[in-house]
């Protein structure tokens, strides 16, 4: 059984891969990748948008522990768009593994970021909405928001598949960066569609390149592509019981590696920091930017009208 279970996911893992070295064939063909600087967070987000026409291809795994439960390996693929100079839009598609159960699809998300004020200010809000359409089963712990805790996960995939979930997420994202520093606070609150009450979270990050200076010859290796940081989220309760009860918080560093290629690893082992989280999540993610995405699709529809 265990074999099986580890070819699936695997198997599931292989065609976001696959995805990953499509983007890099079409990078091949004449659209070259950007040379962007993405920050290791894995749950919080900062101000910088996706650069417009550009289209970003992810891939982000979390391996759990859990108390009560076998431990599960939560993965998903994340198509992110920038549609305009303030607007970055993003779809996602979540899957999940339980060691000595199954290995089930767990539903898809639809991400907006909106960033209203065009220069780079102390401050730089943006706003977020996003749609989830997901089963219970879902594990990938994107966000923590509010009483989500380490027994939610404990139940079998056969119960927590049935019961489908329809929710509202809105966020208010306030960034900084500060002498080659990225500060950054989240403040969340999601709405199940059905008669729930508002769920509250949060997300903190910091981050530094290690180098603020670039070598003067192209390296993959050089410390300025190299950005380490630290990512603290958790739940804060709903609206009928506000604060820090029955919630669960996380804490742990981040390592992202910005190669000239255009592609992005990122590592974040994390810590639970109460009896109701996790004890240990690994987390990982890779990615692939490639520019003139939307001019590509934009000739393609100009050629078919001729």
């Amino acid at each position: 059984m265990m074999p099986l279970l580890l070819s699936k996911s695997f198997h599931l893992f292989g065609l976001s891969i696959g995805t990953l070295l499509l983007s890099s064939c079409l990078s091949l063909a004449g659209f070259s990748p950007l040379a962007a600087q993405e920050n290791p967070y894995i749950v919080a987000y900062d101000h910088n948008l996706e650069e417009p026409g550009s289209l970003e291809v992810e891939y982000f795994s979390t391996f759990g522990t859990q108390r009560g439960g076998p431990g599960f390996h939560a993965f998903w693929a994340e198509f992110e768009y920038g549609a305009t100079a303030w607007w970055t839009t993003e779809f996602y598609l979540d899957a999940q593994s339980t060691f000595g159960e199954s290995t089930v699809f767990t539903g898809f998300r639809w991400e907006n970021r909106v960033r209203p004020l065009k220069r780079e200010h102390f401050i730089n809000p943006v706003l977020y909405m996003e749609f989830e359409n997901k089963n219970e089963a879902d594990k990938i712990l994107k966000e923590i928001e509010g009483h989500d805790v380490e027994a939610d996960q404990a139940v079998p995939n056969s119960i927590a598949r049935q019961q489908v979930t329809r929710e509202i997420e809105l966020k208010l994202i306030l960034s900084s960066n500060y002498k080659g520093w990225n500060f950054t606070e989240n403040t969340i609150a999601a709405k199940n569609l059905s008669n729930h009450p508002w769920e509250f979270g949060y997300a903190l990050g910091a981050s530094r390149p290690l180098a603020l200076k670039g070598a003067a010859h192209r390296c993959n290796f050089c410390l300025q592509h190299f950005i380490a940081g630290v990512e603290m989220y958790g739940g804060l309760g709903d609206r009928w019981s506000f604060g820090l009860h029955d919630t669960s918080h996380y804490l742990g560093p981040g390592l992202a590696w910005n190669l000239p290629s255009g592609w992005t690893f990122r590592l974040a082992p994390t810590f639970g920091l109460n009896g109701n989280s996790h004890q240990f999540l690994l987390r990982w993610g890779v990615s692939y930017e490639v520019s003139g995405f939307g001019r590509m699709v934009e000739s393609m529809f100009k050629g078919q009208e001729r």
